[in-house]
């Protein structure tokens, strides 16, 4: 798929969201297509290339409900993701990634010295502003609901100190390898994480759940040590720079509900109702 049709399937299935979600009720084939101004055979066609699955199933995953279902069904414990030997070597995230951090004392220079590039790429999930350093991607965020200035200036704001540099076509074939989900020619996507000592662990942790899988923010203080500090870690996981990558949207609160999401709640219903597909799909 291109990136022309990444960023209008992405638009098409957003405007179905909010149509979904004006309503009490589930929305016909007819009535999704007569708003987007296609035929329902186009748009079920297009709907279906992108989600993997028919628009009347996707308004399953994609309702408030789904949560809990994801809780009871795909619910994926952090001790046996451990078993496999997780490193910075290790497997992450479907194998495809491999990550470095930031030591505590750079991190407190709050990106001084640093130099970041940065560029707006399609995503499945709308335009996306991408950062990385020459270690490789340090953010990832979703304009479709904060907007492309806010993006920016979120990001930014994360290591104010740092050098930005726009150079997307740098940061290109990392972007494409990571939105493909697989690295080409057996190599990896690298991740430079930047953040405190318990972000990073906290970060790590949610690089152990399996693609179509959820957990809960309670099983992650407990796997990093910390199950006392349940606060703490979900204030963690909302500032996880690297969207969809380390993905933070798999993380729920213990009853069902969805949690927060630093990019938007309606973002992510979209990834977990867009996994939920993918997993059913393959």
């Amino acid at each position: 798929m291109s990136d022309m049709e990444q960023g209008y399937h992405y638009n098409v299935m957003r405007r179905a969201i909010e149509m979904i979600d004006a309503g009490d009720e589930a929305k016909s084939l007819e009535d999704l297509a007569g708003e987007m101004g296609m035929s329902p055979a186009h748009f079920q066609r297009l709907f279906t290339k992108w989600a993997g699955v028919s628009p009347k199933r996707f308004q399953q995953y994609l309702t408030l409900g789904h949560a809990k279902v994801l809780l009871h069904d795909h619910f994926t414990t952090l001790d046996t993701s451990n078993a496999v030997g997780l490193s910075g070597s290790g497997r992450l995230h479907d194998l495809f990634l491999r990550w470095e951090a930031m030591s505590p004392g750079e991190f407190a220079r709050k990106g001084s010295g640093l130099v970041i590039y940065w560029g707006w790429f399609p995503s499945p999930f709308g335009l996306s502003l991408v950062m990385g350093t020459d270690k490789g991607i340090c953010g990832i965020g979703f304009a479709a609901e904060m907007g492309e200035e806010e993006s920016m200036e979120d990001l930014r704001s994360r290591w104010p100190e740092a050098q930005f540099v726009e150079a997307p076509e740098r940061l290109r074939p990392w972007v494409e390898a990571a939105y493909a989900g697989r690295a080409e020619a057996g190599g990896k996507v690298p991740l430079h994480m930047i953040g405190s000592p318990l972000q990073i662990k906290v970060w790590e942790a949610l690089m152990r759940i399996p693609s179509g899988e959820v957990t809960t923010y309670s099983e992650i203080a407990r796997v990093i040590g910390k199950p006392n500090a349940v606060r703490a870690v979900g204030t963690a996981v909302g500032r996880n720079p690297v969207s969809w990558l380390i993905p933070c949207h798999r993380a729920m609160r213990k009853s069902g509900g969805l949690g927060g999401y630093h990019w938007g709640l309606p973002v992510k219903r979209a990834l977990l109702a867009y996994e939920t597909a993918q997993a059913e799909a393959g």
